[in-house]
């Protein structure tokens, strides 16, 4: 999966913060959120550009989560929950598809959930 992935060559997409796509996570290790699928993908936040095709993404679950790792978010009216604990930096070509983007309010909600929680 992995070399697949890594043998990809193509210009990194237009992304912005607060959109969201599908990423190919690979598999789990423990704890971690597992993708869905043969490619592992799940739909995640891009929180934070870091570099050209070098994201910092959050994934998502519509599974009823509580707690401070949890921001309830709303996608094209599915209630989403954004995991703050599952946060990772990943390469522009485990990116798959565009779903959409979280309106200001909610990706302001991400923001401030991670700074809580982060932030000394």
């Amino acid at each position: 999966m992995k070399r697949s992935l890594d043998a990809i060559l193509y210009r990194p997409p237009f992304v912005s913060q607060g959109d969201i796509w599908w990423v190919s996570l690979g598999e789990n290790v423990g704890s971690e959120m597992s993708g869905k699928n043969t490619l592992f993908s799940r739909p995640a936040v891009i929180l934070k550009k870091l570099s050209h095709g070098f994201y910092l993404v959050v994934p998502t679950t519509t599974k009823e989560k509580v707690g401070s790792w949890y921001v309830p978010v709303l996608h094209k009216g599915i209630a989403e929950n954004v995991c703050l604990h599952q946060m990772r930096t990943i390469d522009y070509r485990r990116l798959s598809s565009k779903m959409g983007s979280l309106d200001d309010a909610d990706f302001q909600k991400v923001k401030e959930g991670f700074r809580k929680l982060y932030l000394l």
